[in-house]
């Protein structure tokens, strides 16, 4: 059931994980901490996020818990991406309701960030066509939308690879950034 172009809060909709060929996507442990603190810590992925700055540790403890809070309040969220080969946690990829545009609700945004190792391979690629197939065909989602600040090319990139196509220039209130807003109907 959809509300608003949000699914209702459905456990039997969620998929704690999916697979692809080179990656698990999964729901967070209390183990990734670290590893997603080392990627929230490299000023080269932080650049386009939010204000532009790292996080600490203890920033990134607030973020996973607020992941796993719209989990459990959406049935949706926001995947650790593991590397399979390894086990090593690359970042995340995942959905989320980008109330921090508000001219765009009701809207599910798809996002991703991976820590530099793992820029250049097609990882991001790869992990969010899994998450826009399970949109679709287990979510129901009609329509999903992606935020890209200004000069991040390489994530716009990705958007367009996903089938997505540029909806609209807007300034994310609360940082001043100015952001395009790709979108895509499923």
């Amino acid at each position: 059931m959809l509300r608003r172009g949000v699914p209702d809060r459905d456990g039997s909709l969620a998929a704690t994980s999916l697979e692809t060929p080179r990656l698990l996507l999964r729901r967070w442990r209390s183990n990734d901490l670290d590893g997603f603190a080392a990627v929230n810590a490299q000023p080269e992925v932080m650049r386009y996020i939010h204000h532009g700055r790292i996080l600490d540790r203890a920033a990134t403890a607030e973020r996973l818990a607020t992941y796993q809070r719209h989990w459990d309040e959406r049935g949706f969220g926001l995947y650790a991406v593991e590397i399979k080969e390894t086990g090593e946690l690359a970042g995340f990829t995942g959905l989320a309701v980008p109330t921090f545009l508000p001219e765009i609700m009701p809207a599910v945004e798809i996002g991703w960030r991976l820590g530099r190792a793992h820029w250049g391979r097609g990882l991001a690629t790869e992990a969010a066509r899994a998450v826009v197939a399970h949109a679709r065909a287990e979510l129901g989602l009609r329509r999903l939308v992606s935020i890209h600040v200004v000069g991040n090319e390489a994530s716009a990139r990705v958007m367009v690879k996903l089938g997505m196509t540029l909806e609209r220039e807007a300034v994310q209130p609360d940082t001043g950034r100015q952001v395009r807003v790709y979108a895509m109907d499923l």
